[in-house]
């Protein structure tokens, strides 16, 4: 090899490449995500092709708290070809949550959600209004708040924190700034 120069700067050109696609594998699979919102269960916070930013750390390391914006993988409880939700997490386990008069409780404290579209939260599934959140669960909504914009926690009930993929960090495009946080 040390006679034939082309050779050697093939083998480099070809370890370098390797080397960076393992890197990005590597930040995919354990670091950041990309995805693209698809839907408007979070306005006004986000909107449908809103581009974003999610690390993937924060879930692993269970520093996720009360307001966090998150990816959660629910493939079972979506229509065909969707896995995936951003959604905004409400109540952590062991934590009471009700909605009454259109508000939010948490342990008999009404949430301020100055996030929210529309001035009102609905019940939608009476079973999961006035629960105790168990353990190793989450409640999430989305803040577009209006009837039938959202399905969230209130229809398919706590969710298991293990189906939490990342925090957004950031919303990066569209560039023009469309939400109220």
């Amino acid at each position: 090899m040390k006679s034939n120069p082309i050779l050697r700067e093939i083998i480099d050109w070809i370890l370098h490449i390797a080397i960076a696609v393992l890197a990005g594998i590597f930040v995919v699979t354990f670091v950041a995500q990309r995805p693209i919102v698809d839907g408007n269960s979070m306005v006004p916070t986000l909107h449908d092709g809103d581009q974003l930013i999610v690390e993937k750390i924060t879930p692993r390391l269970g520093k996720l708290k009360r307001g966090d914006v998150v990816t959660v993988y629910i493939p079972e409880l979506l229509g065909e070809g969707k896995e995936y939700v951003v959604k905004r997490i409400i109540a952590m386990e062991g934590d009471v949550i009700e909605i009454k008069d259109g508000q939010v409780f948490v342990n008999d404290e009404k949430l301020e959600e100055d996030y929210i579209n529309g001035n009102r939260t609905y019940v939608v599934n009476s079973e999961y209004n006035g629960i105790t959140i168990p353990e190793g669960h989450v409640f999430v909504m989305g803040d577009n708040r209006l009837p039938h914009a959202s399905y969230d926690s209130r229809s398919f009930g706590p969710i298991p924190v293990s189906k939490i993929t990342g925090k957004v960090l950031i919303r990066y495009y569209p560039f023009k700034n469309r939400s109220k946080t």
